[in-house]
């Protein structure tokens, strides 16, 4: 068992909230946030990076 983490790439405007909080796992690509491991074993700081993007384009789902 795991999670997805998934970004909206086209809402996402590129803040920067998710890789301060779970640097890990996100990074901006073209001014965009992308997730570098779509499926992670751990939650670990991806729920806290869902939570914090304010535009609310990250979702993670157990799968």
């Amino acid at each position: 068992m795991g999670f997805n983490v998934i970004v909206k790439e086209d809402e996402c405007i590129g803040c920067g909230a998710c890789i301060a909080v779970c640097e890990d796992n996100f990074e901006l690509k073209d001014g965009k946030a992308i997730v570098k491991n779509e499926i992670v074993e751990d939650i670990g700081c991806n729920q806290d990076a869902s939570e914090s993007c304010p535009m609310n384009c990250i979702s993670v789902e157990e799968v």
